[in-house]
């Protein structure tokens, strides 16, 4: 249980670091949510609890394939904030369309050879 505490205290400060930094500079806290953190502290987790390197080599390649339908909802969301949608609308489309895509990534990705 202290193991599972530990692994949510550290990822929940990354999170807040972010908000922190993008506070003061957009940009900076932007460079720093993009970095790949929750992915890695993933893999460092994963590893940890199994070693499995099968298991790993597919969870990174999966978290690739996932990565790119994410990726359109950054562009949407300013976008639509540009053109006076209130922020949580915004938001609320973003992930609406994240999750759309997820989805067809999901459907789509077996059949064209993907392991997911």
């Amino acid at each position: 249980m202290l193991y599972l505490i530990l692994k949510a205290a550290i990822s929940g400060v990354i999170v807040a670091i972010v908000s922190e930094v993008a506070k003061r500079s957009p940009g900076a806290g932007a460079l720093i949510a993009s970095l790949p953190l929750v992915s890695v502290l993933g893999m460092i987790w994963l590893w940890r609890d199994t070693g499995d390197r099968e298991r790993m080599a597919s969870h990174a390649g999966a978290t690739f394939w996932y990565v790119l339908p994410s990726l359109p909802m950054f562009l949407l969301i300013p976008a639509l904030l540009k053109r006076g949608v209130p922020f949580w609308a915004a938001l609320a489309a973003g992930c609406a369309l994240t999750v759309g895509l997820y989805l067809t990534m999901t459907a789509v990705g077996p059949r064209i050879g993907l392991k997911l």
